[in-house]
């Protein structure tokens, strides 16, 4: 279990020290405790409260096995949070934002894999066949990618979370978490708008000793979260093994215990009892075999049709061919498996395909392949034409 937060370690960090009282935020107002020699000063009981909020749920997501995406690009903080976040192996940015790096995922996952091709060239020698000049600009260029991307090489899908430190400087990134509704941890000071946030950390973000003691609680979590889901893994797969030798059968148990001589007997009444069961299998599966051939003799022009129609998902309203194909390539290529997906998740599936498609709302999407999937197209068509005039 990791250490709590305490308000004697919050303290001496300086983590109670906010900006002017000329520089302040309204909307910290419930967060700040007083006033003094013009600098407004933070509750650290709030403070303690919102980590420990912040913590659990942090572990929760780590424990799910989702990235946490850590952002924070001012010089005091970006050494701190590489070495924090690089030790419980979560992506970090600590140089420029790269615009659209969440809205845009696609383009900057191209750029990761341009990284990934100059290592391949420089393993099977490609790279050694470039001109000087040439391989002088790879390398420029893959030290540049290095530099902004390389903390993010692993990050194969968008992250589960957003932790910020100093939500001014970051609003970009903020926006971009909004737009995707990506939950935003982050440690606010009194100057900034605690509003978008989902999980406010009251906190002074200019001081290094504060970032750190934050930093260390909040890695800490997640790495508490981090070794759950090991633990869980492992006792699943040691579960798996058990159910294994269960299953077993009790006569190749003992025939391992028997001699040579009883173990070839053994082996053939296995044999001759295997035989049987393949005949009885054979005897239940003839009916099945008839019913499959008479349905191959359905005409092929038949079948088509029949597929075509029942995998045409732009059929649904609200679903382009450019929707269909990113759903169809994420495995939702017919109407039941679509009725059968959740919201949220053909959201994140059209997101990642592409941004253009993350203001598709795709709540009523099962329930008209509901309709399809049961061949109920005239009431679907009906329902359609009612949402069309305003009724639903």
């Amino acid at each position: 279990m990791a250490k709590k937060a305490e308000v004697k370690e919050l303290l001496e960090a300086g983590v109670h020290f906010g900006h002017l009282t000329r520089k302040w935020n309204p909307n910290m107002a419930p967060y700040i405790y007083m006033e003094r020699n013009g600098i407004h000063v933070i509750n650290l009981y709030k403070t303690v409260a919102k980590i420990e909020e912040a913590n659990e749920a942090l572990k929760k997501i780590a424990a799910s096995g989702r990235k946490i995406l850590f952002v924070a690009t001012k010089k005091q903080a970006k050494d701190i949070v590489a070495e924090k976040v690089a030790n419980v192996n979560m992506p970090y940015i600590t140089e420029r934002w790269p615009g659209g790096m969440l809205t845009n995922f696609v383009t900057i996952r191209k750029a990761v894999k341009k990284m990934a091709a100059i290592d391949r060239m420089k393993k099977d020698g490609t790279f050694m066949t470039l001109s000087k000049k040439e391989r002088l600009q790879v390398d420029r260029l893959r030290a540049k990618l290095e530099k902004n991307l390389g903390s993010i090489s692993e990050m194969t899908r968008l992250p589960g979370a957003l932790f910020v430190v100093d939500t001014m400087r970051e609003h970009i990134a903020v926006k971009e978490a909004q737009k995707l509704n990506i939950p935003i941890f982050a440690m606010v000071d009194t100057n900034s708008d605690p509003r978008p946030i989902n999980y406010v950390i009251p906190s002074n973000d200019d001081a290094s000793k504060s970032i750190d003691v934050i930093m260390t609680q909040v890695t800490n979590a997640i790495a508490e979260g981090l070794a759950e889901r090991k633990a869980e893994k492992s006792s699943s797969s040691e579960g798996a093994d058990v159910k294994a030798k269960e299953a077993t059968p009790p006569a190749a148990a003992k025939a391992e215990e028997k001699p040579e001589a009883v173990k070839e007997v053994a082996v053939k009444e296995e044999a001759a009892a295997a035989e049987v069961a393949v005949e009885e299998k054979a005897k239940e599966v003839a009916p099945k075999a008839e019913k499959a051939v008479e349905a191959k003799e359905e005409s092929p022009a038949k079948k088509a049709e029949k597929a075509t129609e029942a995998d045409n998902l732009t059929k649904i309203e609200g679903i382009g061919p450019k929707a269909a194909e990113a759903l169809t390539n994420a495995g939702i290529d017919s109407y039941a498996k679509l009725s059968k997906s959740k919201p949220e998740k053909v959201k994140e599936i059209l997101a990642e395909a592409s941004s253009r498609m993350a203001h598709l709302d795709p709540t009523s999407w099962p329930k008209q392949a509901k309709m399809a999937a049961d061949g109920k197209w005239d009431e679907l068509k009906e329902w359609q034409d009612k949402v069309k005039a305003g009724v639903e």
